[in-house]
């Protein structure tokens, strides 16, 4: 979750002065899905993917998370006690640790806080909502499409000719688990737009060439960049 930069500064301060400080070097996990929920966290330097497994096994990224955003929040101010997803490090971050229970009592204690958390988890919710719909309903080309538009709105840095590079490096991998589908699949689909010109791709960073096809294709109903994200 990305904090709108109107909290930014003080949900920074709130985990800086109450939390504790940690790195994490890449690969290890953050919490696992099922693991007891008992603290919440915000990133500081790095990025960390937020994962589901699918009851055939597969992995499912719903998330790639980047500085300033918190992850393990879905546990604050309800019963749920257990994380539903796992947090995976990307690269080596630098983290605050907040108890939950800590985290509910600082912000009862700051109503106006409160409530611009709960508008900051609504748009979180949005965006959860919005990639469900086009993993769901845009099948895997769609996915794939969707899932670029949002790097790119995440990550993306205007070229020239309207081209934009996702400064991200991602493997055919990762970017399957993003889309619910097969490395191979993916392989074939980031294969054929870079035979039409739609994208070149090189040592894992993704330059996206033509992004009007790519929300043509999905008949994209180009939301508010705050939803159309991946993180």
């Amino acid at each position: 979750m990305v904090l709108m930069d109107n909290i930014q500064e003080k949900m920074h301060a709130l985990f800086k002065n109450n939390g504790v400080f940690i790195k994490v070097n890449k690969d290890s996990k953050i919490f696992l899905e099922g693991e007891r929920a008992k603290e919440i966290y915000y990133i500081k330097t790095g990025a960390i993917s937020i994962s589901q497994e699918t009851e055939n096994g597969k992995e499912l990224t719903i998330r790639i998370c980047g500085p300033d955003s918190i992850i393990g929040e879905g546990s604050l101010f309800c019963n749920l006690t257990y994380f539903s997803m796992t947090a995976k490090v990307l690269e080596p971050s630098t983290l605050y640790v907040l108890s939950r229970k800590s985290l509910e009592h600082l912000l009862v204690e700051q109503p106006h806080l409160m409530v611009e958390y709960m508008k900051w988890l609504q748009t979180e919710n949005l965006k959860y909502q919005s990639r469900l719909r086009d993993l769901v309903l845009n099948g895997k080309k769609g996915a794939l499409f969707s899932t670029l538009i949002r790097l790119s709105n995440t990550y993306g840095k205007p070229l020239e000719n309207e081209a934009i590079f996702i400064d991200f490096p991602l493997t055919n991998s990762e970017i399957a688990n993003l889309c619910a589908t097969s490395r191979e699949m993916i392989n074939r689909m980031l294969n054929d737009l870079k035979k039409h010109h739609i994208l070149s791709f090189e040592k894992g960073y993704i330059t996206i060439l033509n992004l009007q096809y790519l929300k043509n294709e999905i008949a994209c109903e180009n939301c508010p960049l705050q939803i159309c994200r991946i993180d």
